[in-house]
């Protein structure tokens, strides 16, 4: 199954980003969309979408896809998958440099502010929830108090994201994942710093250390033990992503609509299709029609036929 099927020509873009209408006690906030999901989800789809129906741009929220490299390994958006929309903190630091959340947090809020200054959507897109939970909620950089924040959430069965991620692991091989690993490749490097924390690099280090040495039954039974262990460790991150996002909306109480991509997965072809149209792009394009006319950060959750498509509980 592909996952590039992106959706490029805007139906109805939605232009009046920055609110005009005014509370007579306070002057209304300006809208940041943000798209939560574990990898694999289906997120910089979705987020490529909303932008080209809602006149929006995309901050990456990925803490391994800010740097530059590992296209293949990090899975990150092709021009042809971007459908022109504009990317932000995508590719932008030095593979070896340490992007802290600070770092993220500074450059994001920059990011958020140009776009909305230019009249254009924020869409805040990654699996680093640690990332936007510090953007959000550190007091430092007054995020609430500038902006109304709608939450999307792609899930997709546990099981069968499984299944997806161990799948996509494959496709990586075949379109060279071992030798781009091969390229970051130090007997003495630090895999806790840089883009070598990318699943996909540490996997491989006993391998490249290992392989000149040892004969081809060996080296071929040493790759594949390296292969599993980033579709095991892809599952892991998934499994870590989910329990965060479900803090974040049970213990912190962040307002996170659900929307179940499972149905996406599930089917091929016209019927993946349809099923994206219907139960994620559909729904979504609902909430953030109501999220952008109307002031206040909760409004939009009071209608009810909204909540009848995408249920914001599991």
């Amino acid at each position: 199954m592909t996952m590039s099927m992106f959706i490029c020509k805007p139906t109805h873009p939605f232009l009046p980003i920055r609110n005009s209408i005014h509370s007579s006690r306070s002057p209304c906030k300006d809208k940041v969309v943000l798209v939560l999901g574990a990898t694999g989800t289906g997120k910089s789809r979705l987020s490529v979408n909303l932008a080209t129906q809602f006149n929006g741009e995309v901050v990456n929220a990925d803490k391994i896809q800010v740097h530059e490299g590992l296209d293949v390994i990090t899975n990150r958006i092709t021009d042809e998958e971007s459908c022109g929309v504009p990317h932000h903190l995508l590719g932008v630091v030095h593979p070896q440099a340490d992007f802290t959340s600070n770092d993220f947090c500074n450059t994001a809020s920059s990011a958020v502010a140009s776009i909305v200054e230019r009249r254009r959507l924020p869409i805040v897109a990654g699996g680093s929830n640690s990332y936007i939970e510090a953007l959000i909620d550190n007091e430092t950089y007054g995020f609430r108090q500038k902006y109304d924040c709608c939450y999307l959430w792609l899930d997709v069965s546990m099981p069968i994201l499984h299944q997806i991620l161990s799948e996509r692991v494959d496709q990586m091989v075949e379109k060279g994942m071992v030798e781009e690993a091969r390229q970051y490749f130090n007997p003495n490097a630090d895999y806790s710093k840089g883009i070598r924390r990318a699943i996909g690099v540490p996997e491989f280090d006993y391998y490249f250390r290992v392989e000149s040495f040892v004969d081809k039954e060996t080296r071929e039974r040493l790759l594949q033990k390296a292969i599993y262990k980033v579709k095991i460790n892809s599952c892991r991150l998934a499994c870590r992503q989910l329990e965060k996002i479900l803090r974040l909306r049970n213990d912190k109480g962040w307002n996170i609509y659900r929307l179940d991509a499972t149905d996406v997965f599930q089917n091929n072809g016209k019927e993946s299709k349809k099923a994206w149209k219907e139960q994620v792009l559909g729904p979504s394009m609902t909430i953030i029609r109501q999220f952008l006319t109307n002031s206040g950060p909760d409004i939009y959750k009071k209608s009810e036929n909204i909540k009848a498509m995408a249920t914001s509980s599991r």
